[in-house]
């Protein structure tokens, strides 16, 4: 009797300890998700933040200004998905080869990324420069064509040097110290704001190049901060015994080809949902301007509160990826959920915040003209409040997302994308707004739809994955 008592005894005390174990490893996962994210969501932040500060320095050149502002980022944007789904392969690539502890194949993924940027770079700058000619096709006016064309010819030139700090950031995060990337963008938002200025407006005894002067601002720092990671991450600790520019002009097709095997779904996932909010401004357009520039308003808030959970989805893939390198498949199934969770709570906290402040975030948009924009305000007010699933299913999406990009799960996504954007959130949008007569409202309900169904398929997806124990194919070193 003793000795069964004692054999009970010893089974409960390895079941604690077992269960004490497990805690631990959710707790360290966690605390090292965060770890990588603070840096990543903020250097996401900064970025916006030099957007926004180009925009209020623009805006006092008139309405006009922003106007062409508004089209030449479009033209941009479009063109910088493709080479941004691209380098963003680097991250997985680098990350699986860092937890198989194959530091030769994390300098390959880096370089492949950056062939990936001047390859994409040489005919998508072209593209920049004729984006005047490119609007008035698309219909635009000739006087708001021109002045978009003129801030793009400055512009444009920012694609190649901005995908390489983007490839330059997943090594770092990669090997676990994304930390300079945003030290990078702290220094380039004040060293912007001033070169924008002196280029705008004509300071410091530079000339005044309005709108021209600005995009050459935005490719100064860009260049500016590729070269700043470039040096750190060739002469500082722990970066520099990768020899990032050891053999860099060496041919490495196989593992080119994986890069674009992976990345170029990315790019058309991006495009796709660049292209539903696109649309989706349009069909606001058609159905009144306040409704257009209540849309703006509601995305806006969306976008800053997205760059958080971003952030936490390139933790995902830096988590999972190393976790797939090491061959650990209950490793890579912790990393995703761990950091799925984190991103449904933030944007849950946000989305509450949201809801409670919803009547005073368009009057920080609409400012001094606020009184005549009731109607805007207002109906800003009425969609962050129907935002509530939109943001929470924005946030997991893209989490998800990160995850399955660890795993190089990138073709699948892809698909749910077409059919989630378009098939469901644009075909609903335009369905709810015009036939069954709910106008913006019903364009949100649309979007939110679209948002739902993708996040939804993209858990099921990392889901069903990792409860099999999948894990990537790894390149040879």
């Amino acid at each position: 009797m003793l000795a069964h008592m004692t054999s009970l005894e010893t089974q409960q005390a390895s079941a604690g300890t077992e269960v004490r174990a497990r805690a631990n490893l959710w707790r360290a996962e966690l605390t090292e998700t965060i770890r990588l994210s603070v840096p990543m969501a903020l250097t996401q932040l900064g970025q916006i933040a030099m957007m926004t500060t180009d925009l209020m320095l623009l805006g006092r050149l008139g309405d006009h200004v922003v106007a062409a502002t508004a089209l030449a980022h479009t033209v941009l944007f479009a063109a910088f998905t493709v080479g941004m789904g691209l380098v963003s392969a680097v991250a997985p690539l680098a990350s699986q080869a860092y937890g198989a502890r194959e530091p030769r194949m994390v300098r390959r993924a880096l370089r492949v990324g950056l062939w990936a940027a001047l390859m994409a770079g040489a005919p998508l700058t072209a593209a920049q420069l004729w984006g005047r000619e490119i609007l008035i096709a698309l219909g635009q006016s000739f006087d708001t064509a021109a002045l978009a064309g003129r801030y793009l010819a400055g512009l444009g030139w920012s694609l190649v040097p901005a995908w390489a700090f983007m490839a330059l950031r997943s090594f770092m995060s990669a090997v676990n110290r994304p930390e300079p990337a945003l030290w990078i963008t702290l220094a380039a938002i004040p060293a912007n704001a001033v070169l924008a200025y002196a280029l705008i407006y004509g300071a410091f005894g530079l000339p005044a190049l309005d709108l021209l002067g600005a995009g050459l601002a935005t490719t100064l720092v860009n260049l500016g901060m590729c070269a700043a990671a470039i040096w750190i991450a060739y002469a500082c600790r722990p970066f520099r015994k990768y020899r990032i520019l050891g053999r860099f002009w060496r041919a490495d097709w196989p593992l080119f080809a994986r890069l674009i095997e992976i990345g170029g779904p990315i790019s058309g996932t991006f495009l796709l949902e660049f292209g539903l909010f696109a649309a989706a401004a349009l069909l606001m357009g058609t159905i009144a301007t306040s409704a257009l520039a209540a849309h703006q308003i509601a995305l806006q808030t969306a976008a800053i509160m997205f760059m958080v959970p971003f952030g936490i989805s390139l933790a995902a893939t830096v988590r999972v990826g190393q976790a797939a390198g090491r061959r650990d498949a209950v490793g890579t199934r912790r990393a995703g959920i761990v950091a799925i969770g984190l991103g449904v709570l933030f944007m849950a906290a946000m989305t509450v915040l949201v809801a409670l402040t919803r009547h005073a975030i368009p009057l920080l948009f609409l400012g001094a003209s606020a009184p005549q924009a009731e109607e805007a305000a207002a109906l800003a007010a009425t969609l962050l409040l129907l935002g509530m699933s939109f943001f929470i299913a924005d946030g997991v999406q893209t989490v998800a997302a990160g995850a399955l990009r660890g795993l190089n799960d990138t073709k699948l996504p892809l698909l749910f994308s077409a059919v989630s954007f378009w098939g469901i959130g644009f075909a609903s949008s335009y369905w709810l707004a015009f036939r069954a007569g709910l106008g913006a409202i019903g364009v949100w309900i649309g979007l939110s739809l679209g948002l739902l169904v993708y996040a939804l398929l993209l858990v099921w997806r990392f889901h069903a994955l990792t409860r099999q124990g999948y894990l990537p194919g790894v390149t040879a070193a």
